[in-house]
């Protein structure tokens, strides 16, 4: 009995693994749709292990897929319409984050079983944008439509950070939805950054798009949660 009740005086010190499938869409926001969150959308998954240190905090490590796009045809502005440019990329994301659970929370716990969350921390990305010309899918990044000096890496640091809820459904299984936005370095997500140059592609010096403002790309949808065995169950009573 001494050894539960130190355990119940510690609970809010218990660690929990778990591991995790995530499903749902991604989506982008830059030059080419500057203003429409969720639209596109296309599918997104991933898979992720999720270190929990006590009732409020976790970490999560990461990796999703998804595809982002846009298209100048979509939009109702003139200037977008003349431009008549498009896009699309893969998007492999690797991130590591911090969760914040507002209330206390764990899988298997019936009086702390939902909480809202929010997270944020480090990551990284792989993207590939490509273009549909006249019916061909022709890569970007090689062909230097600004006149760049050199190409642009494919590989791009980002700061992952989002909201969600999670609660349990299964004494050894958690759901969750989140909204994670990926805000990046680069503005050539979308191969849109500054002005033409004068390689054929647009009339050279006129901008066609927006170098103050760098891309983004999103993820959103549900998460599913297996708590792993622990190494011992002292006090299985308790809730622990």
């Amino acid at each position: 009995m001494a050894v539960c009740g130190a355990a119940q005086i510690k609970k809010r010190n218990f660690r929990q693994r778990e591991i995790g499938v995530f499903g749902g869409a991604s989506y982008y926001i830059g030059d080419l749709n500057p203003r429409k969150h969720f639209f596109p959308s296309h599918p997104g998954l991933g898979v992720f292990f999720r270190y929990t240190t006590n009732y409020r905090f976790a970490f999560r490590f990461g990796v999703n897929y998804g595809t982002v796009s846009a298209s100048d045809a979509n939009s109702k502005e003139p200037d977008q319409l003349e431009r008549n440019l498009n896009f699309h990329s893969p998007i492999y994301d690797g991130h590591a984050v911090a969760e914040f659970n507002f209330v206390d929370y764990r899988i298997g716990n019936d009086k702390h079983y939902f909480s809202m969350f929010i997270f944020a921390g480090l990551g990284m990305c792989y993207m590939n944008p490509h273009s549909n010309v006249n019916g061909v899918d022709v890569p970007l990044v090689n062909l230097r439509t600004e006149g760049q000096s050199k190409s642009y890496s494919k590989y791009q640091v980002t700061i992952p950070f989002g909201v969600g809820f999670k609660w349990n459904v299964l004494p050894r299984i958690g759901l969750g939805v989140e909204w994670g936005p990926r805000k990046m370095f680069t503005d050539y997500l979308d191969d849109v950054s500054g002005a033409y140059s004068s390689n054929g592609f647009g009339i050279p010096g006129t901008m066609r798009g927006n170098p103050r403002s760098k891309d983004w790309y999103f993820f959103y949808g549900f998460t599913l949660s297996f708590k792993l065995p622990q190494a011992a169950e002292k006090c299985p009573g308790v809730g622990i």
